[in-house]
């Protein structure tokens, strides 16, 4: 993956990035609220969010490990998370097949070379009845054009562009998410009514979120032939996706 990671622990601790930060797992934690005894992959920057899972909380997942890109130097690493921090490129995921219940995807697709590659081995290493879930600048939202903070940066998608790729690679979106309405200013009153920000802007211009949330799961439609019966003495996993 191809971006300046070392500017987003500097983001989310300021103002504007912890409110971001809060708003974010507030989203989360309603789409995922328990994960009890399951095992969950972050990739990108997803370690902040990966707490809400964390095996020592109620209802917590069994395991919680973050892909780290190779090129973040070990002093930017999230502190106290060494222990379930994997280091790779999420093009070449070091992990078995079928590794995951879960996998959370945050700063990581509109900064990847390849986002197609990346999705493909998202699909080889999620469970077959895992859940994949995606979140990316907005294309049309206030904070895809300020690069003061990350989400200004790499290449941010529409709902639908979105909702287009996952579905190239095999996906099938179950759920598709507007969050972060409150203006990326650093403006104490703006930050204070980010919760009021968040419930109007649901209502009223939904297409103008700062981010898009997209809950995808694994589409098996494609691998069957079109009136062909499948048998379960010759069937086989096969991967069939868009060449990079």
């Amino acid at each position: 993956m191809r971006h300046e990671v070392h500017g987003l622990r500097d983001f989310y601790a300021t103002p504007a990035g912890l409110v971001a930060a809060r708003l974010l797992r507030d989203r989360l934690r309603r789409i995922w609220p328990r994960l009890p005894g399951q095992a969950v992959l972050g990739l990108g920057y997803a370690s902040p969010f990966l707490r809400l899972w964390r095996p020592d909380v109620p209802g917590g997942a069994a395991r919680c490990i973050s892909l780290v890109p190779a090129h973040l130097p070990h002093w930017r690493w999230p502190r106290g998370d060494a222990s379930r921090t994997a280091v790779g490129e999420g093009e070449a995921l070091p992990f078995p097949d079928l590794s995951f219940d879960r996998i959370l995807l945050v700063h990581g697709l509109e900064h990847a070379e390849n986002a197609r590659r990346l999705l493909r081995e998202a699909w080889r290493v999620l469970k077959d009845d895992g859940r994949l879930l995606v979140v990316t600048p907005n294309r049309r939202g206030l904070w895809a054009h300020l690069e003061r903070t990350p989400f200004g940066h790499g290449e941010p998608y529409s709902a639908n562009q979105l909702e287009r790729l996952l579905r190239r690679q095999m996906f099938a979106v179950i759920r598709r998410e507007p969050a972060l309405f409150v203006p990326p200013f650093q403006t104490r009153m703006l930050l204070r009514g980010a919760m009021a920000w968040e419930r109007l802007g649901a209502r009223l211009a939904p297409g103008f979120a700062g981010v898009t949330l997209m809950e995808a799961t694994k589409d098996f439609s494609e691998l069957i032939p079109a009136g062909a019966m499948p048998t379960v003495s010759r069937r086989r996993r096969v991967v069939v996706a868009e060449s990079a």
